[in-house]
């Protein structure tokens, strides 16, 4: 190759910059050293806590942060809902930028996982100390994400603990029809409009599983996405977290709260649990800001359902609503003990 050649290139470079790529590299997993340099500024021990949408995240989160040790806020969707945490980093120039050989505080490696961690970080820790708090969290549902989720947050904190809590997938799909109905949503069908009608105007029908307040296809698509929100959360955690998952039920939240709160807070390392905290618990489950809310967005619709309990399903299935949920998601009801088999 000529001098010329060579000279060429290199010219170019030094008057208009490195050539711009389409796409960036992928975002480098953080190191065992980098998470010890980030926990030396933001020393509190993390958690997270997923669930599929309308499983119980909300309750949870209202009742993990009633312990003196422990903080939890919700919906920041670090990891669960676009566009993500990793959105501040994942574009061609910021790899360019954090992995530029100029840039001596990189010490050649991208800085894109230190940036992720550093952010979310300050983002919980700010809320912590506010509230005196040493352990905080963040709870954000998932209903698209999934398994791929749980891998992110390994990414950035794979030293955190994660939390899954798990509602039978009946009543999540009661629970987020209603909330489509309620909140008159942009995805309702031609369909759903004439069932929403049809229940304003006489509710007695679709009360006893008469009339269903479902199309197939909505049963069919909120079915699957459970089942494989449920499979790729559980197989992902127990993989990448082992001793650090942790999952539990709504329903058995709901039927004893001290003893399944207790083992949450012993899960998250607390110093210790007061048995006054009984009394806290249930009397914060006596109240329920969502079915408030939704009451006066629509009353109408709202006051059709009572919001939060285990087992509405019961009544408002119809007989074909029980077969489509079965032949979708039937082997999951029993792999979490809702069901014992398919005879139901």
């Amino acid at each position: 190759m000529s001098f010329f050649s060579r000279f060429k290139p290199a010219a170019r470079i030094l008057l208009r910059g490195e050539p711009k790529r389409n796409r960036r590299n992928p975002i480098p997993a953080i190191t065992a050293e980098e998470v010890a340099e980030a926990k030396a500024f933001f020393p509190r021990d993390k958690f997270f806590i997923f669930g599929h949408a309308r499983s119980g995240t909300t309750l949870l989160m209202r009742l993990a942060r009633l312990h003196p040790e422990v903080h939890c806020n919700y919906q920041a969707h670090f990891f669960t809902r676009r566009p993500l945490l990793k959105s501040l980093v994942n574009t061609p120039e910021a790899e360019e930028w954090l992995t530029r050989k100029s840039n001596r505080w990189n010490q050649g490696r991208d800085l894109s996982p230190l940036v992720l961690r550093s952010v979310a970080d300050f983002i919980m820790e700010r809320d912590a100390l506010r509230e005196g708090k040493s352990i905080v969290g963040d709870k954000s549902p998932s209903s698209t994400i999934h398994g791929q989720a749980v891998c992110d947050m390994y990414a950035v904190y794979p030293d955190a603990k994660l939390i899954n809590i798990v509602r039978d997938g009946r009543d999540v799909l009661i629970s987020e029809r209603f909330r489509n109905f309620v909140e008159e949503s942009k995805f309702l069908t031609s369909e759903d409009r004439r069932i929403i009608a049809a229940l304003k105007v006489d509710s007695a029908p679709f009360a006893d599983g008469s009339r269903s307040i479902f199309t197939e296809t909505f049963i069919r698509r909120v079915a699957a996405d459970w089942v494989k929100d449920l499979t790729e959360t559980e197989d992902e955690g127990r993989r990448l977290f082992g001793g650090r998952y942790f999952d539990l039920r709504y329903e058995d939240l709901l039927t004893q709260p001290f003893d399944e709160m207790s083992k949450l807070w012993n899960f998250l390392g607390v110093k210790g649990i007061d048995p006054a905290l009984d009394k806290t618990l249930r009397d914060e489950m006596s109240s329920n800001p969502d079915e408030e809310w939704q009451s006066k967005r629509n009353e109408d619709i709202a006051s059709f359902l009572p919001k939060g309990q285990a087992g509405n399903w019961r009544r408002l299935f119809s007989e074909k609503d029980k077969a489509v949920f079965k032949e979708t998601a039937g082997n999951m009801l029993v792999k979490w003990k809702y069901e014992k088999d398919m005879n139901w």
